[in-house]
């Protein structure tokens, strides 16, 4: 109206001119050198997880999870039964290539391939594959397939209290974006929810850590790391770095 004085432009978001929404996740094996990340299959894999899942004797895997941990076999295969038949979370379990058997469950979860945001959450991983290579490639696996198939944010939440679950994330190269107070209510108990994503342009480099580490050439003689993968990630703890 005439008198009113010019008002600034409101600030607005980049342009993202060639976006379209990204492909759902197919229920396909992910093969890597370590480990296979398959889709979860009661029939197959119920037994050799609830094997492996006995190995953690004082159920700490389970600590920040919603569920867990399971007393007896047929509540464990109940639960595997209802987790297989689902889409959103989409469960795999990942398989020793030596023995063939699943030795850990992750998901992908909150999937909006319209927006191209997916998660990857619900990390089960028992004695036989925590701190192994086969933990780190398969969640390398998971996230090459989600940008693969165009989704332009990769989420990891937990529980902020999960101190080892946040240093996996910042390891991984996950950037830190904050904390979700009161999130939910976990166990009858308070959960304030830490924040971290790997963005479409942040992978590029993700990428090439993952596979800096990944690559022959960085383990000895009696399968040792040469080089950290914490440190092929450093300043990625924060975003835009």
């Amino acid at each position: 109206m005439p008198g009113e004085p010019n008002l600034p432009e409101p600030p607005l978001g980049r342009p993202v001119p060639d976006w379209k929404p990204a492909d759902l996740p197919p229920r396909t094996p992910m093969p890597g050198r370590f480990c296979r990340v398959e889709p979860l299959e009661p029939h197959h894999h119920a037994a050799p997880l609830y094997a492996a899942n006995t190995l953690d004797t004082e159920g700490r895997m389970w600590t920040y999870l919603p569920y867990g941990p399971f007393d007896t076999w047929d509540t464990y295969r109940t639960w595997i039964e209802a987790m297989a038949n689902g889409t959103d979370p989409l469960f795999h379990a990942i398989i020793d290539p030596a023995t063939h058997r699943a030795i850990g469950v992750a998901s992908h979860l909150r999937i909006d391939p319209r927006n191209g945001s997916i998660e990857v959450g619900h990390l089960a991983y028992s004695p036989l594959l925590q701190r192994t290579p086969a933990a780190t490639e398969a969640m390398y696996l998971m996230m090459e397939r989600a940008f693969a198939l165009g989704y332009r944010q990769y989420e990891w939440k937990c529980d902020s209290l999960n101190g080892p679950s946040r240093a996996a994330a910042l390891r991984l190269g996950f950037s830190f974006e904050g904390i979700f107070r009161q999130a939910a209510v976990v166990k009858g108990r308070n959960r304030d929810t830490a924040w971290y994503a790997i963005t479409d342009q942040d992978w590029p480099a993700v990428r090439e850590a993952f596979q800096t580490w990944l690559h022959p050439a960085n383990f000895d003689e009696v399968g040792r790391q040469r080089r950290r993968l914490s440190e092929l990630n450093r300043g990625r703890s924060s975003p835009g770095t």
